[in-house]
């Protein structure tokens, strides 16, 4: 049996609902530009009908409207999209990472102009043969010497720049590793505000959409799954490793290595080292792609060191020649063995190892340009000069020492193989890094398109809410007059 008031109560319930969705919209609205924030909709559902069927209910045929009402406030995301982003975006982090540390060897290294290593190599080529014209030019022996040394402070400021992108790099894993941290111990709390309220029927969808931009940074640092449980939370793993469960997270953290001085990551407390994501990247460039520069330039100084030291060693300088002794002296030495030992004759070691011996600093009669002949060694001799430059088309021989070459090739071809290989494999993570990230771009539109504010759209949806708002105020108004008829106006008559 519906009520006098019958009519009232359904304008107050559509009062109610338009003013939620419109609530709702405003949310929206104002959140339009908000990272991470998903589209909410307000579900609207008819209330039950009168009378209700039953034994006792009443005859009269059909049901009247009761109204409406809020149902629930639905977030419109889909979790498929989600986990079809967060895949990509690790391989994306992936090669950012190597992306961002090729492209800073290709800088350091700076190859083709006309500062780089190969030019300076060149210059010292051509100054030996300049030599080789008049081995009694004190200016040619100056640009021998000059080029030289030239050539030792391009092969250790190249080597100390790619170690400090080494220690950059490992800084970098320091950070990430108390970012990703971090991130677990936000999401663990956000899992436990949202358990507070799910069970008492509540929909957190704000701080479902806080969580979910969380997970969407993690997952571009490591491969993570996001597993949902009971009362709103999600468990996340790393690899495969718990990582975030319930209300708590697992800690992060490097540890230094006191073998190699370098960061080593652990999650709980045990070893781990990624295999996909930005850290699995910056460890690859760290422990892979650096050090094996730097080990192409360690073989490219030894050698080029050698065969330059054992020909100058066998060469007679005019020293030799004007005092009538032998000096075998190496033209490059070892500045390691140099600080310990002023008169070592160490070869170096390395590419930051490399100087001009001192007493070729202190005299240019001290390069040997000449070489030993039946009757003396005569004042023009130029053979050791001559072979010196002649070193640049050299083949050397492969050997498996740890500083001889792979395969057999001549310095010059080592060195533009290294190079070449550089830039091959900046292109390749150039090319897989635009590919991942148009896939991040495309995966992330779809998601847009369920998960993101037209402004446009809510206008609309506005305008929509705002008319039935109107209309139930209009039908609560006329019930309005027809009560204030019935009671005030009827029974009247002659007053």
């Amino acid at each position: 049996m519906r009520s006098t008031f019958h009519g009232i109560e359904v304008s107050k319930r559509g009062l109610f609902a338009q003013q939620s969705a419109l609530n709702t919209t405003g949310h929206n609205i104002s959140n339009a530009n908000t990272e991470g924030y998903s589209r909410q909709r307000v579900n609207m559902q008819a209330t039950t009908g009168l009378p209700y069927v039953g034994m006792q209910a009443s005859i009269e045929p059909g049901l009247l409207g009761t109204g409406v009402q809020a149902t629930s406030i639905q977030r419109l995301r889909e979790e498929f999209l989600d986990i079809q982003f967060r895949n990509e975006h690790k391989r994306q982090g992936l090669w950012d990472a190597r992306l961002e540390t090729l492209e800073k060897l290709e800088g350091i290294m700076n190859e083709p102009s006309d500062t780089g290593l190969q030019k300076v190599m060149d210059q010292m080529w051509q100054a030996w043969q300049d030599l080789a014209k008049d081995p009694t030019d004190t200016s040619a022996r100056a640009v021998v010497r000059e080029r030289s040394k030239a050539v030792a402070d391009t092969f250790n400021t190249l080597t100390n720049h790619i170690k400090e992108v080494q220690t950059d790099l490992n800084n970098v894993i320091n950070v990430k590793a108390m970012e990703i941290n971090s991130l677990g111990q936000q999401i663990a709390n956000l899992n436990n505000q949202i358990s507070n309220v799910v069970p008492h029927g509540y929909e957190p969808n704000d701080l479902y959409d806080q969580r979910d931009v969380l997970l969407d940074k993690l997952s571009k640092l490591v491969e993570i799954r996001a597993t949902q449980t009971t009362a709103g939370m999600v468990n996340v793993t790393i690899e495969g490793r718990d990582f975030v469960t319930g209300i708590t997270s697992q800690p992060v953290a490097t540890v230094q290595n006191p073998a190699t001085g370098l960061s080593d990551m652990t999650l709980g407390g045990a070893a781990f080292v990624p295999t996909t994501g930005y850290m699995a990247g910056t460890f690859q460039s760290r422990d892979q792609i650096v050090p094996n520069m730097l080990k192409r330039l360690d073989v490219l100084a030894v050698n080029l060191t050698r065969e330059i030291n054992d020909l100058h060693r066998a060469g007679r300088s005019l020293s030799d020649i004007n005092n009538g002794t032998v000096q075998d002296l190496p033209f490059f030495v070892d500045a390691n063995s140099l600080a310990t030992n002023p008169a070592s004759k160490n070869y170096p070691t390395s590419a930051s190892s490399l100087v001009v011996n001192p007493e070729i600093m202190k005299s240019l009669d001290a390069i040997a340009a000449a070489q030993e002949e039946a009757g003396g060694t005569p004042v023009g001799n130029n053979k050791s000069a001559l072979a010196i430059a002649s070193i640049k088309f050299k083949v050397l021989t492969a050997g498996a020492g740890p500083n001889d070459l792979a395969e057999s090739s001549t310095l010059d071809n080592y060195y533009r193989y290294t190079i070449s290989q550089l830039g091959v494999d900046a292109q390749e993570a150039k090319r897989n890094q635009l590919n991942s990230e148009m896939l991040v771009g495309t995966v992330d539109s779809q998601r847009q398109s369920v998960s993101g504010v037209s402004i446009d759209d809510e206008m609309a949806e506005m305008v929509k809410y705002q008319h039935a708002y109107s209309a139930s105020a209009r039908v609560m108004t006329s019930m309005d007059e027809i009560l204030d008829k019935v009671i005030n106006g009827m029974g009247r008559v002659g007053l």
